[in-house]
């Protein structure tokens, strides 16, 4: 994997759970473990529905294009890691968050 920084901005590209059309957003990441991360506050969002819904999913870093396989995180202890890792030394970083994590082919 060629990705470095352990939290970076990604473009996540989706598959439309209802339009079948792509759908990207900027995010900030966290690298862990050789996956990805991406979270936020509720289950809500549309890109993390769609991850959910239709797992194969394309990350946009660094004039690079990877594609992964994304799956919700179940674990509370990994998900609290997560948020520590994506706000260092920020109160945010203690917020209930959910999140999704992405296998990326190689």
């Amino acid at each position: 994997m060629v990705i470095q920084e352990n939290i970076f901005r990604a473009i996540l590209s989706t598959k439309g759970r209802i339009t079948g059309k792509r759908h990207s957003v900027m995010l900030r990441a966290v690298k862990y473990n050789e996956k990805i991360y991406f979270s936020r506050h509720r289950p809500d969002g549309d890109w993390f529905q769609n991850a959910i819904a239709n797992p194969e999913v394309l990350i946009e870093y660094n004039n690079s294009t990877y594609t992964g396989k994304a799956n919700l995180v179940k674990d509370e202890q990994l998900e609290i890691k997560i948020s520590e890792l994506k706000y260092p030394g920020e109160k945010r970083a203690k917020e209930k968050r959910v999140a999704i994590e992405i296998t990326l082919y190689e």
